[in-house]
């Protein structure tokens, strides 16, 4: 008697690659990072989804390394000094002003000025907080934008309109999309890495480096904090190199048995295996620190406790991104608020906690790539999803302010030494070229090349693009 009991039931000779690799996806998986949906090597066939693309005009840099500050520093704390704060502290704000809160104040509360005092560094006298020492010795390789705006002032939304341009979690991320338009440099490592905070993600969660609509293989691959920032790199037990060579090559032939192609998901799993294999054998060699010198260690703050963990962070991204890596996203802050900037009440010790964490690092990536000749091509920014009020909350601390705040860039073209933009003599509102989201990432995508009308993709019957109708380069950013 026939165990088939199903009269439409094909032989097995008759199933297609595409039944075939679905149905044993999940066996495959053993041999895979199925979370890195990387691309192809560099050297692969041109109509791979990740082979490198030219950019529509002569690029300004190659690369980004984008510093996200979970929580929201303040910016009339950080590199927005208003010394009016400490002369009328304590009283209301004036009544031109209006009722301007925040999440959790109405705007009737008193004005609170700043506990820590400004200098002015470098060639160009430009003012930086005592928070940020070893930042301030790099003023005049950093343009310091003083005037971004969002339109929330609920973290989740305002993160997901930094990194997407929208206020939904639907959108690809601004890493996608520079990955999806150049495609990856490096053979042998993701095009776009990801590092968050060791104790848990921003509010927005993985939706932050989401490819959205984009086809999968553009996500943004997780590095993990701690020693094994890269899981699974290690081969099951019995699998040799040969034999998992000889599985990945069953997988291309099969994909190979018809001319139909493959939908954008099993490409992306296909590719995933791929890179996998020759993460393996490299990836373990790009982020092993035990090859940096101890000066180059002590640059980056790993020497020290409060700045060891941010600083290995940052150090890995400089590896990465002298191996190709196209975009690395890194998070300061996550998880409990009790490490984030999110500075509701206790606002001195807050900042002076995180900025501890950070100042350091980030000053000695723009010096470590500097020297060696890599911060003309790498643009690094320096960031957050809104700012904070120039009134108090808690009696010490500050609400959040999406009206105007100071988000800064380094490198890759960009003009340092200078600010542009300016909020009110309170801090509360941007005055003087208020930047949305729109011209952010518009500036962004023309530092690597890429004309942002020209970056499209055709999603539901709509020519979606990161700015969606238009942004603006920031005016005199570049050089």
């Amino acid at each position: 008697m026939s165990l088939c009991t199903d009269p439409d039931a094909r032989p097995l000779q008759g199933i297609s690659r595409r039944d075939l690799l679905l149905g044993a996806a999940n066996g495959f998986g053993v041999i895979a990072l199925q979370h890195l949906l990387a691309r192809t090597a560099s050297g692969a066939s041109p109509d791979s989804p990740l082979s490198p693309k030219q950019p529509h005009f002569d690029a300004s840099a190659d690369s980004v390394i984008f510093i996200f500050n979970v929580g929201a520093p303040s910016s009339m704390d950080t590199f927005d000094p208003k010394p009016l704060l400490n002369q009328r502290h304590g009283e209301p704000m004036p009544e031109s002003f209006g009722k301007v809160g925040g999440q959790f104040t109405d705007g009737t509360n008193p004005i609170l000025g700043t506990p820590w005092k400004f200098k002015r560094y470098g060639e160009a006298g430009l003012p930086v907080s005592e928070l940020f020492p070893t930042v301030a010795k790099h003023v005049d390789d950093i343009c310091f934008v003083r005037s971004f705006v969002t339109n929330s002032v609920v973290h989740a939304p305002a993160m997901y309109e930094v990194h997407s341009g929208r206020l939904f979690a639907t959108h690809p991320s601004i890493g996608s999309w520079v990955t999806y338009g150049l495609g990856s440099v490096s053979e042998n490592l993701p095009a776009y890495v990801v590092m968050p905070q060791p104790e848990g993600t921003p509010e927005g969660g993985t939706s932050c480096w989401s490819p959205g609509f984009l086809p999968s293989v553009y996500q943004g691959t997780l590095l993990r904090p701690g020693p094994s920032p890269i899981l699974h790199l290690n081969r099951p037990p019995g699998m040799t190199l040969g034999r998992q060579r000889k599985m990945l090559n069953v997988l291309q032939a099969m994909n190979e048995m018809d001319g139909a192609g493959l939908d954008s998901e099993m490409q992306a799993r296909i590719s995933a295996y791929e890179l996998a294999f020759r993460m393996q054998s490299h990836a373990p060699e790009a982020v092993d620190l035990s090859q940096e010198t101890t000066a180059t260690k002590q640059l980056y703050g790993l020497h020290l406790e409060r700045s060891q963990e941010f600083g290995t962070r940052l150090l890995l991204a400089r590896r990465l991104i002298e191996r190709g890596v196209r975009f690395v996203q890194i998070y300061s802050g996550g998880g409990p608020i009790s490490m984030q900037w999110d500075a509701h009440k206790h606002l001195k010790q807050n900042h002076e906690k995180m900025a501890g964490h950070s100042d350091v690092p980030v000053g000695g990536l723009l010096e470590d790539l500097k020297q060696r000749g890599l911060l003309d091509r790498t643009l690094v920014i320096w960031g957050a999803e809104f700012g904070r009020l120039p009134t108090s909350e808690s009696g010490n601390g500050r609400d959040h302010n999406p009206h105007g705040y100071t988000m800064w860039f380094a490198g890759g073209g960009v003009r340092g030494g200078q600010t542009i933009g300016e909020t009110d003599e309170f801090g509360l509102k941007a005055i003087e070229q208020p930047f949305p989201m729109r011209d952010f990432h518009a500036s962004i995508l023309h530092s690597l090349g890429l004309d942002q009308h020209q970056l499209w993709y055709l999603h539901n019957g709509r020519h979606e693009k990161l700015t969606d109708f238009g942004g603006t380069v920031i005016p005199g950013m570049f050089s």
